[in-house]
């Protein structure tokens, strides 16, 4: 009974689905029963079919152990609805499933969902300003330029084995960049470090571009508290101040300084009730309708866990602010309920953990449109984040140092030579990969020297080069790098070959 890894991707829902629905078909065992002195053959009860498919979604990596009995039997009214099983009479269409000694069966075939088709989207190809755009009022013809002589020192300090004058070159100012301009690098360089992680040759399946705004990448990186909470300008849309009080009353059990009323019997179950009711009335999921997708595309990644906190880190800054900060401080209430041991069982059916999973995997992740696995992925999401939400919901730092360090580089004035393209250094950035120590060692040692030595062997074998040019430039490179050319030429004799001696002509005897 296995259920093959559906990874990240577009329309992950659906390959989830049309994967458990076809498993199912396939395993599910069927043996003869009776019901009201009649006998059915290939046919299972209810009971039978929760005990068999609450097994493989535990078992499953797509889903995991949290998967409760009760999600279990909604998945089966919803495989009655769409007609995956059939009471033995033949009727289905209706969610009355329930847990019990019903008799059902699987029809001749079960539809598998179409994936839906989207209409073509054009990307956005973002405009930077060119190198040769002069700042207002000024004219590139008016900079004084001169020809530089470098010397030997100059030469040894830049690493070059080009001796003589370097070419005339001129200041390149860029234009100044607008705040337009800085929002849209944000936007630009963070999705592509999504695309990147995911996988994925685009994000156009699993993201509507247009919908990501990057004045929220922007606030949610730099407008925080110390604790790294969002901090926002909008103060009409911060949580209630009763909501407030309430969830930091169970996130400092049993010390609620906020709190002035006098507590009863079951009063933390109340308070647990009005936190729970609040963000279940939300008009949207703190992770937006538009971002499902994305989220759903990153479950793929749950067996690389880092990956997939990397991910998660992404996807999280691109939602509006208000909705980071309900989500940043649910999560940390969640996680310390979970792990107060003096918190009272706050219900007598579930256990905690499985109680918060429950309660608010919905009002976290769902999609506008229904779903017929909303309830499995979003419970397998709010596990995952109460497991790492430290991690994933603070900024992610090589992302931002990197996104810095472009926006200054693109500020910089530049020094351009003839002939050379500097257009090249706007081209897409990428990220770093982590390598093996052992492939660091070999970096480390012969990165370097192998350019070099082929640098070395121009020299050696231009023939343009005069045979007193050529040892002028052999006898620097030897003074610059000596590991390299002792490599080359291990001996005064291999050096030597390089020369040969002309012989000298005998003088002719007179006879």
């Amino acid at each position: 009974m296995e259920h093959r890894i559906v990874g990240p991707g577009p329309y992950r829902a659906t390959r989830l689905w049309n994967e458990t629905v076809e498993l199912f078909r396939a395993k599910m065992p069927l043996r003869k029963h009776r019901c009201r002195f009649k006998s059915y053959e290939h046919c299972f009860t209810a009971t039978e079919a929760v005990d068999w498919l609450h097994e493989l979604l535990r078992c499953s990596q797509n889903f995991g152990p949290e998967v409760t009995r009760k999600q279990t039997v909604q998945l089966l009214k919803k495989f009655l609805k769409n007609h995956v099983i059939e009471d033995i009479k033949g009727k289905w269409g209706q969610e009355d499933f329930e847990d019990n000694r019903h008799l059902y069966r699987f029809p001749p075939s079960s539809p598998l969902k179409p994936y839906p088709k989207r209409p073509p989207y054009q990307k956005d190809v973002i405009k930077f300003p060119k190198w040769d755009d002069p700042p207002p009022g000024t004219s590139q013809e008016n900079i004084p330029v001169r020809p530089l002589v470098m010397n030997p020192e100059m030469w040894y300090k830049r690493h070059s084995i080009a001796i003589g004058e370097v070419p005339t070159c001129r200041l390149v100012h860029r234009r100044q960049l607008t705040e337009a301009n800085v929002e849209e690098i944000w936007k630009s360089m963070t999705l592509s470090y999504l695309q990147k992680i995911l996988g994925l040759d685009s994000l156009e399946e699993v993201l509507d571009i247009k919908l990501v705004n990057s004045k929220f990448i922007i606030h949610n990186v730099y407008s925080v508290s110390k604790q790294g909470v969002v901090i926002l300008d909008d103060k009409s849309k911060e949580l209630p101040h009763w909501v407030l009080s309430a969830m930091k009353c169970l996130a400092n059990w049993p010390n609620c300084s906020d709190l002035q009323q006098p507590m009863y019997s079951g009063f933390e179950r109340d308070v647990f009730k009005t936190i729970a009711d609040y963000y279940g009335r939300l008009k949207e999921p703190l992770l937006t309708f538009h971002l499902f997708d994305a989220f759903v595309s990153v479950l793929g990644l749950l067996q690389k866990e880092k990956m997939a906190i990397e991910a998660f880190q992404i996807c999280c800054l691109l939602l509006p602010p208000e909705n980071r900060r309900k989500l940043q401080l649910l999560m940390r209430m969640m996680a310390r309920i979970c792990l107060n041991k003096e918190m009272p069982p706050l219900c007598d059916g579930f256990g905690t953990r499985t109680l918060m999973v429950q309660t608010f995997s919905h009002c976290i992740l769902c999609s506008k449109d229904e779903v017929d696995l909303d309830d499995l992925l979003a419970a397998r999401l709010v596990t995952f984040l109460m497991d790492n939400y430290q991690e994933i919901l603070k900024v992610p730092l090589a992302l931002q140092t990197s996104i810095e360090e472009r926006v200054a580089h693109l500020r910089r004035v530049q020094i351009k030579y003839p002939g050379a393209d500097m257009d090249i250094t706007l081209s897409a950035p990428s990220f770093c990969r982590q390598i093996s120590p052992e492939e660091f060692e070999y970096q480390r040692a012969y990165g370097s020297q192998e350019p070099l030595a082929a640098l070395l062997e121009e020299v050696i074998t231009d023939a343009k080069l005069s045979s007193k040019e050529k040892k002028k430039k052999l006898k620097q490179f030897q003074k610059s790098y000596p590991e390299v050319y002792q490599e080359r030429f291990p001996t005064p004799e291999s050096e030597a070959l390089l020369f040969p001696e002309k012989p000298k002509a005998k003088p002719q005897l007179l006879i």
